[in-house]
């Protein structure tokens, strides 16, 4: 599996986000960025 717990904190809660594939997932809000983002 490709998700690590504690990654970048969520913007809308600061709750540690996971990292799954190409996605950061907040466990409150759900898909917070992805690898078309710009903000990387």
């Amino acid at each position: 599996m490709d998700e690590q717990p504690g990654g970048r904190p969520c913007p809308r809660c600061e709750r540690a986000m996971y990292h799954r594939h190409c996605k950061y997932v907040c466990p409150e809000h759900g898909v917070v960025y992805d690898c078309a983002d710009t903000f990387y």
